[in-house]
């Protein structure tokens, strides 16, 4: 069993930490020395929760699992992550969050940190006079990074177990073809870097107000993602609040969606969570 799990109840998924078979738990040790031996393994961020995630997202194929490791290195250096930990400064948060709210907001009944996104405020025109796609970009991989050494670890914490994937809400409501195709480009880089940088992070996955066109863009959508990816996404019409419940507690579910929470200046700018003191 993993250290720090103090939840009795707690059973790992298969392919986790304390859930191996004997192969996989060999793969795990080979990809370890393989990635030392040729002078690529971290230390300090290559736990093996992350080999681990790597080789699922391989189907513990150790080859393919290296050269998508070592693909993310690469990407790391070039999009200059630690330059972006240290002085990425995401200033027109509150103004972009009129335009095009992306925020996470507590936890799920699993423990998991909430990302709620509402593709159906989209402002193209507003959204891109105070920001560009570059920089939210920027913000989308600092949020990521956030949500792997802050958000994930106090979740883990917070419940007495291991804590690797988000619970994803993605509201269309209102949502316009048009708006859709300007940012799909936004959108793609998104998706791959969450799916090839930050692999296995996908917990539950709810797309909710979802229209009757919403079909053409999921045809468009599906393609680039994986048949694990896609089993875990719900696609729901505007009766979803029930479905939500479920797997969210009505105190964490905002108000908007629901739930009963209305934190003081809005649910979508507090990061209110166990990674956050004031919460």
């Amino acid at each position: 069993m993993p250290e720090g799990v103090t939840d009795p109840n707690y059973q790992p998924l298969p392919g986790r930490l304390g859930n191996l078979t004997v192969p996989q738990q060999h793969a795990l040790e080979k990809f370890k020395k393989e990635l030392q031996d040729e002078g690529i393994f971290d230390p300090e961020r290559m736990d093996d929760a992350l080999l681990l995630r790597f080789l699922r997202a391989r189907k513990f194929d150790i080859e393919k699992a290296k050269i998508m490791l070592v693909a993310c290195e690469q990407w790391r250096k070039d999009f200059g992550i630690d330059e972006l930990m240290a002085n990425f400064d995401f200033k027109e948060k509150e103004q972009v969050n009129k335009y095009y709210p992306q925020y996470y907001h507590k936890i799920d009944k699993d423990g998991r940190p909430i990302y709620i996104e509402r593709l159906g405020l989209l402002n193209i025109p507003e959204l891109y006079a105070i920001t560009t796609p570059e920089r939210q970009l920027k913000r989308l991989v600092y949020e990521y990074e956030k949500n792997f050494n802050e958000r994930l670890p106090a979740c883990s914490r917070s419940v007495g177990h291991p804590v690797e994937t988000s619970c994803t809400i993605l509201d269309l409501k209102n949502v316009s073809l048009t708006n859709f195709y300007r940012v799909k480009d936004y959108v793609m880089s998104a998706s791959s870097i969450g799916q090839d940088r930050y692999p296995e992070s996908m917990g539950k996955f709810y797309i909710i107000n979802a229209p009757w066109a919403f079909s053409t863009v999921w045809s468009f959508i599906k393609p680039w993602l994986d048949e694990v990816t896609v089993s875990k996404i719900d696609i729901l019409g505007s009766s979803y609040k029930d479905k939500l419940l479920l797997q969210i507690p009505e105190d964490n579910l905002p108000k908007e969606f629901g739930g009963k929470c209305d934190c003081p200046g809005g649910c979508s700018l507090s990061d209110a969570g166990p990674w956050n003191l004031q919460d």
